[in-house]
């Protein structure tokens, strides 16, 4: 399998939150503004109709808006929307969309309207991969329930499936196997909170939560991990890490638009069934979210 000579996925990529008004419609300047904002400020793309995006409450018209949107906002070569369905087909026909709204790469979640198995979730990526547009795997076995094991990403990947994998597992010893298996598979690092020690175990990228709030600050963290100067990063990481933990948290949604919202940008509600955060975990990200603006990390 030859690789596309472009890898728009690498970098740091951020999963966008979505701003809605307070009627819960879309907010689309608001978003547009949102993206140009986060590339001006050191990131190199953004992922819509991401969970962070709230991708599951839109409807179709809206989440082909997002897309089209983000597209317009920054360039299709910066936007590798979600494509998540329940079905193949319809997540083919998401692929579809992004291809034909001009973007670069598509992120892809296994099937998980039900604990699939290894043959399913091969013939899921196939259909998808079928739009013609290059395939980042999101392995999110917490919250689907299907693990892309080391072993099923170099199957995908050895038959032209897959090219990278936003890996969201927790389990950073999976860097090292994964690099045996398919060294040419680019591990996007996933979470936020492992950040730091996945960077050093050789990922390509970051899908990122908490830059939607701190850009500058993260953008470094990462650049800095990913040359590893420990010397820089280490001390931004330990600032960081009690804001990059709410990313693995249920409430991560809620927690990334509040910290938006206090550093002076558009976070906004989320639509049921999310709700807001209650006060002590409200009064914990205020905290530590006044804390790294007072550190100038904001």
């Amino acid at each position: 399998m030859t690789a596309p000579t472009a890898r728009p996925w690498r970098g740091v990529l951020v999963a966008t939150a979505l701003p809605l008004d307070d009627g819960l419609r879309v907010d689309h300047d608001r978003y547009a503004d949102h993206c140009a904002w986060l590339v001006a400020n050191g990131c190199d793309g953004v992922v819509p109709n991401g969970s962070l995006g709230e991708y599951q409450v839109l409807t179709p018209e809206e989440r082909a808006e997002v897309v089209k949107t983000a597209v317009a906002a920054v360039g299709g070569e910066r936007v590798m929307p979600g494509v998540a369905a329940y079905g193949s087909a319809e997540a083919r026909r998401w692929a579809e969309q992004a291809r034909e709204a001009g973007c670069a790469a598509v992120m892809l979640l296994p099937p998980n309207a039900y604990r699939a198995d290894e043959r399913s979730v091969v013939a899921h990526y196939a259909e998808v991969a079928k739009a013609g547009l290059p395939v980042v795997a999101y392995n999110n076995p917490i919250d689907t329930k299907v693990d892309l094991v080391p072993e099923l990403l170099a199957r995908l990947h050895g038959e032209g499936l897959i090219h990278g994998v936003k890996e969201f597992s927790g389990d950073v010893r999976r860097a090292y196997r994964i690099a045996e298996l398919a060294p040419e598979l680019d591990l996007l690092i996933g979470a936020d909170d492992v950040l730091l020690e996945l960077a050093v175990a050789g990922a390509k990228g970051w899908v990122a939560g908490y830059p939607n709030a701190l850009p500058r600050a993260s953008v470094e963290l990462y650049r800095s991990a990913v040359a590893g100067d420990l010397t820089a990063a280490l001390p931004l990481y330990r600032q960081l890490h009690p804001l990059l933990r709410w990313d693995s948290r249920v409430e991560f949604v809620q927690a990334i638009k509040m910290s938006m919202d206090i550093v002076g940008r558009y976070g906004g509600p989320c639509r049921p069934p999310r709700v807001p955060l209650p006060p002590e975990q409200e009064a914990a990200v205020r905290a530590s979210t006044e804390k790294a603006v007072a550190a100038g990390l904001a």
